[in-house]
């Protein structure tokens, strides 16, 4: 089903404007909405309609929407644009109209990341409904006890106003200061897997997402992307359109 927005809002989700200067643009009539000139900037618009800008065709049309898996490298932030100047997962894929992340990973975590301009489906993966799990690669400072690893797992964590679902958690690989674990969410909070184990006094040093639903990272280096194949999106459509119960301990 495509998703539903005002017009100025739909206008700055593909990057043709900021939202000031959409809504001046709808107010001065020089936006049309499959043909027809729209001056409310209250009104709704859907995702496949055909908007133009001064007769220009702008945003995604009935066009295919595209999709790509990138390996984000630590160090770069997860968003279209930074005040900041800090360089974003937007300078390393080719730049497209309302092309956004799907989700987040932090600045100091790595690992695959999703692209997209369907951003109806992109919701869809992300609402918590749909259990659509991601997997990753963490490496802690120590070594967690299995109680520890048992509240992990079985138990939550309110934080603040929020509260922190369990994870599948499992152990990798131990070196003499710290530990490797594979951690499966199937919610997306923010910071999540690095809160847990900080309450849990084991700092984590190296976080990297390996999969994202049916999908996983690959041969991907840091910094490179690709754009996805058909059955990989058909894929993510399926995973999207499924509400399973989430496996134990997940």
């Amino acid at each position: 089903m495509a998703e539903r927005r005002m017009l100025p809002r739909w206008l700055s989700a593909w990057n043709v404007a900021s939202r000031r200067q959409a809504e001046a643009w709808v107010s001065q009539g020089r936006v049309r909405v499959d043909g027809r000139v729209v001056r409310d900037v209250t009104a709704w618009v859907v995702d496949t309609a055909r908007v133009e800008v001064d007769g220009v065709c702008v945003g995604p049309s009935r066009a295919p929407r595209l999709w790509w898996m990138l390996h984000k490298p630590r160090g770069v932030v997860t968003t279209t644009s930074d005040p900041a100047g800090r360089p974003t997962v937007m300078d390393l894929v080719a730049p497209a109209p309302g092309l956004a992340p799907v989700g987040r990973l932090d600045m100091d975590s790595q690992g695959l990341l999703l692209l997209t301009q369907d951003h109806g489906l992109a919701a869809s993966l992300l609402a918590p409904e749909r259990h659509v799990s991601k997997v990753y690669r963490v490496k802690v400072r120590g070594l967690p006890s299995p109680d520890t690893v048992h509240r992990l797992s079985t138990t939550s964590l309110v934080d603040g106003e929020e509260v922190l679902g369990p994870m599948g958690v499992l152990a990798l690989e131990t070196t003499a200061r710290s530990s490797w674990w594979q951690v499966t969410l199937s919610e997306g909070k923010n910071r999540q897997i690095r809160r847990r184990f900080d309450a849990e006094g084991h700092a984590v040093e190296t976080l990297i997402r390996t999969s994202f639903g049916p999908l996983t990272l690959g041969p991907l280096r840091p910094g490179q992307a690709r754009p996805l194949t058909e059955a990989e999106v058909d894929a993510l459509r399926a995973a999207a359109s499924r509400k399973e119960a989430p496996r134990a301990g997940v």
